[in-house]
């Protein structure tokens, strides 16, 4: 059976990133959204991508869920395919940052292992973490899917949180927190991305 091993060279093209990041007069770079089912993380995808469309500047979400659909519909739940399905939306955010995009992963990416392997794919500072740092009890009352409780009722089994852990980030570019019982709008979460993304410089080529 022929083997990839040591026999893929890479192809280079007189057309580079920087040359796309010129033409889209932004920075590729990926801003991965980690936490638990229903911290908001779609939520908060939706809205940077709004916020950052409004402004010009062109994005792509991958959203946890909707990748299943049709990428990695072949995973299931189980530890090691959680594992793949993070790799795989890691390569393929890694794509799109080279492309020049703004690329946007939603996804509860469990381990803190997987997500550092996503951000060793990217060049230093081209992979921003934003956790959702909400409260499990918060996320399960709020179970905008019922996942939670059918976990509870053991029908979901190794679900995050219930079953399985998770491991927050150590060190997040940004931390997303309610404040005395009181979760900050998707706006106004959108616009701390936004502003950390401006600052940084990735709003112009």
């Amino acid at each position: 059976m022929f083997s990839s091993e040591g026999n893929v060279v890479w192809h280079k093209c007189s057309v580079q990133k920087i040359d796309r990041q010129e033409l889209l007069q932004q920075k590729g770079c990926v801003i991965w959204i980690t936490g638990l089912s229903g911290s908001g993380k779609s939520t908060l995808a939706c809205a940077v991508a709004r916020g950052l469309h409004m402004r010009g500047k062109l994005t792509y979400i991958l959203d946890g869920d909707n990748v299943r659909h049709g990428l990695n519909k072949d995973l299931t739940f189980k530890e090691d395919d959680v594992v793949e399905n993070t790799r795989r939306i890691g390569e393929v955010a890694k794509l799109f940052a080279d492309a020049g995009v703004i690329s946007i992963a939603s996804l509860i990416s469990p381990y803190r292992k997987d997500r550092d392997a996503c951000r060793a794919l990217l060049q230093e500072g081209d992979f921003i973490e934003v956790f959702m740092d909400i409260p499990l009890q918060v996320c399960e009352a709020r179970d905008p899917k019922g996942l939670y409780k059918l976990a509870r009722a053991g029908k979901i089994k190794g679900f995050t949180g219930v079953e399985d852990p998770y491991e927050p980030p150590l060190k997040s570019e940004i931390v997303l927190q309610q404040k005395e019982e009181i979760c900050p709008s998707p706006s106004d979460m959108a616009d701390i991305v936004i502003s950390y993304l401006e600052r940084k410089g990735y709003l112009q080529a």
